[in-house]
């Protein structure tokens, strides 16, 4: 285990990752403002977006680019810096850094070369429209956005259809409705709720069934960036690994993991749920 004790003075630099608002610009933390007063440059996914924000708050530390088409590039230079001893504050165009946007790459990097990494706590889309959903909160499965084309995203659904937790999504205007269908073809006519424009002035939420969104849809605003909640599966049989193995198999299946067939049987009879001698019976039917 590697130990970070994130307000030592030790530290060679720190990469600070500062959740910006969503929409609403109230919606900054003192902390995180001064923050991006303090550190010694500013890691920005869009620049241009950043300096509105830091002209509101009158902050004038300087901005360097770090997107998903020059991350290699600028990844290294920051991790550079961040050796040198600098403080960095990564920042996204909206919400939590490192959350659907190459941010997550750079808090590999840092760690990987010891860098402190500290995260500070502020607006989310994906939480903000869950717990105002209406759906259960607990469990619930991020998925960001879904693959553009057709059959990688219908794909990836399917693995997500037995899925008992409530699954949360983003996604762009112009995909909205490929994405619905989507969802209805592989889900069905689940429950879900579509945010947009979360904490602006024309916050929408639409509740309904899959159904209902999709005709929605059809005649509603479809503008500005959505977060879709998505109701998930009920009442699913949960299939253990082993489901679809016939008791020799299963036991074949730790022998050649290197357990002795003594050991597999054991292991297969408590998978199971029943007796070894039954195990042992069918496992010794392959010798005759």
């Amino acid at each position: 285990m590697k130990e970070q004790v994130s307000f030592s003075d030790r530290h060679r630099g720190v990469l600070y990752l500062v959740p910006t608002p969503i929409g609403n610009l109230e919606d900054m933390t003192f902390r995180a403002v001064r923050i991006l007063k303090e550190v010694d440059f500013i890691a920005a996914e869009d620049t241009r977006q950043t300096l509105k924000l830091l002209r509101h708050y009158e902050i004038e530390t300087p901005l360097t680019s770090y997107h998903e088409h020059n991350k290699k590039q600028a990844g290294q230079a920051i991790i550079q810096q961040l050796e040198a001893g600098k403080r960095v504050a990564l920042v996204s165009d909206a919400g939590m850094p490192a959350i659907s946007d190459p941010g997550e790459e750079l808090v590999s990097a840092a760690i990987a070369k010891g860098i402190a990494v500290i995260a500070l706590p502020g607006a989310n889309a994906a939480l903000t429209s869950l717990i105002a959903s209406g759906l259960p909160t607990t469990p619930f499965q991020f998925v960001g956005f879904l693959p553009r084309k057709q059959k990688q995203r219908d794909a990836l659904l399917e693995r997500l259809k037995e899925e008992s937790a409530t699954l949360l999504f983003y996604e762009s205007p112009h995909r909205l409705k490929e994405m619905l269908h989507s969802l209805y073809h592989v889900f069905g006519n689940r429950r879900i709720v579509i945010s947009r424009e979360l904490t602006k002035k024309y916050e929408e939420y639409q509740r309904g069934t899959l159904e209902e969104a999709l005709r929605w849809c059809e005649s509603g605003t479809v503008k500005g960036e959505f977060t879709i909640v998505v109701e998930g599966a009920k009442d699913v049989e949960k299939r253990e690994w082993w489901h679809d193995l016939s008791e020799k198999e299963h036991v074949l299946y730790y022998v050649n993991e290197g357990f002795s067939a003594k050991e597999a049987i054991k292991k297969a009879a408590k998978d199971r749920g029943v007796p070894k001698r039954d195990v042992y019976r069918a496992y010794h039917e392959l010798e005759k």
